[in-house]
């Protein structure tokens, strides 16, 4: 019966692209005020206003998915025959991928002759919801779920994140930010690129003057880097800057056109640790991008 494709809201994706995939998607949950939420429907999220008010002071929490959400999420598919493919936020900059590899052994223990694997995307955003639609495309190309691993695992190796922010407090405050040596003041309008390097972990690589030039620098980053993007799915993620994004996506088309560019709006969990005004780039390039500058 093969095996049911799963991510979580980390990826970003839309939920139309969802529902046409046939993804499954566990929720992270947020806290405003000590009250939870989800965002499982990404056309109800209105980003605008949330990153306003974050702007405005707006405290907002994250917590990881446990290992028994994993398992109680998981299971309905081993005991319909199916196997699984997770793909996980990196382990980078959460602990939630190891809860899931946690529900996983729990769950095979039970079921010894299921497959349950899971795949550390060594990113968030569309760096993980790209990875994420690959999964359900060899899912109908109809690989078994430990070909379909390998394959998505050989993606991610050559998945480039690359982004810039605002203000660094956000990564800084969540501890997302792992080379605290390259962190600079955000003064004289002094802008970071920052990436996922090989680990998974953000770590500020350049810093450029002006927000015009850090997004240019993004493009630049694909011109040089990007692998035969006129087949390529490029992913552009904004948090309440979507003249910026708009600007990035003209800028790719420039010079090397993609097949596609889908651009999307952080979602709350993600969003609130970038903070408003980031802007993300996700392609696929060479096997060792990640340790590129």
């Amino acid at each position: 019966m093969g095996f049911a494709a799963i991510t979580d809201t980390s990826g970003n994706l839309p939920s139309e692209q969802v529902k046409k995939a046939d993804l499954k998607v566990i929720a992270f949950p947020y806290f405003i005020d000590g009250r939870e939420y989800t965002c499982l429907d990404t056309e109800q999220f209105d980003g605008d206003a949330f990153y306003a008010k974050i702007k405005s002071g707006m405290k907002v929490t994250t917590s990881q998915i446990s290992p028994q959400q994993y398992a109680d999420f998981f299971e309905p598919y081993l005991q319909q025959g199916q196997d699984v493919v997770f793909v996980a936020m990196s382990s980078g900059i959460s602990g939630s991928c190891n809860s899931a590899r946690i529900g996983a052994q729990m769950l095979l223990e039970q079921y010894p002759e299921r497959k349950i694997e899971v795949v550390d995307t060594l990113g968030a955003s569309l760096g993980e919801g790209l990875v994420a639609l690959e999964a359900a495309r060899l899912r109908d190309e109809g690989l078994e779920a430990g070909e379909a691993a390998a394959r998505l695992r050989d993606l991610v190796q050559r998945m480039f994140n690359v982004f810039t922010v605002d203000d660094l407090m956000h990564l800084r405050r969540g501890g997302r930010l792992s080379n605290v040596a390259a962190i600079v003041g955000m003064v004289l309008n002094i802008k970071p690129l920052l990436k996922g390097n090989e680990e998974g972990k953000i770590v500020s690589f350049a810093k450029v003057r002006g927000r015009k030039k850090s997004i240019e620098e993004l493009a630049a980053r694909y011109d040089k880097l990007a692998v035969e993007p006129e087949k390529q799915t490029v992913g552009i993620a904004q948090a309440g800057c979507r003249e910026d994004a708009a600007y990035l996506a003209q800028l790719l088309n420039r010079n090397r056109p993609p097949r596609e560019i889908l651009t999307v709006e952080y979602e709350p969990v993600t969003g609130s640790h970038v903070g408003p005004g980031a802007l993300a780039l996700f392609f696929a390039s060479h096997n060792k991008v990640r340790s590129e500058n």
